[in-house]
């Protein structure tokens, strides 16, 4: 049997609990057909890059899934009849990563630490702690302004 990582995208009206159950729903399908589905991460919420289907967010799951070729293609027809579901990608690979997926790393890295401390403490700016106080021209040297004219006829 073939290895693959399946992701879809979830429209953005569904709950958590129903798009748990879209997942369910294509596990039985997969194994129905004499495969298996190992790891299931759900990414969660995601703003599209462009609008899919009038939506602009979508949830994304991924499966890693150990099936024949036919197993995928049925997956792959129930998906493309389901208005639940946007986009689906499958892929075949060689092997099934260990561990979290690339999304998953992302997002712990994302939310570690203060985002305003990605650079960590870089000391004073050289451009502003090192420069002369600026002066605003020859003002100094020329004196203060003469009082303005006043011309005859205009409005005070």
């Amino acid at each position: 049997m073939a290895l693959y990582e399946h992701v879809f995208l979830a429209r953005q009206d569904l709950s958590q609990p129903q798009v748990d159950a879209l997942v369910e729903q294509y596990k039985g399908v997969i194994e129905a057909a004499g495969g298996s589905v190992g790891r299931v991460e759900n990414w969660g919420l995601k703003s599209l890059t462009y609008r899919i289907k009038k939506n602009r967010k979508a949830y994304y799951t991924l499966m890693d899934i150990t099936a024949p070729a036919d197993a995928v293609k049925e997956l792959e027809r129930q998906q493309s009849l389901s208005e639940d579901v946007l986009r689906f990608l499958t892929l075949k690979v060689e092997k099934h990563e260990d561990g979290p997926s690339a999304m998953l790393q992302k997002r712990d890295r994302d939310d570690r630490g203060d985002p305003g401390d990605r650079f960590g403490d870089r000391g004073p700016r050289r451009d502003r702690d090192d420069r002369p106080p600026r002066s605003f021209g020859d003002r100094d040297e020329r004196g203060p302004r003469r009082p303005r004219e006043t011309v005859e006829g205009a409005a005070e």
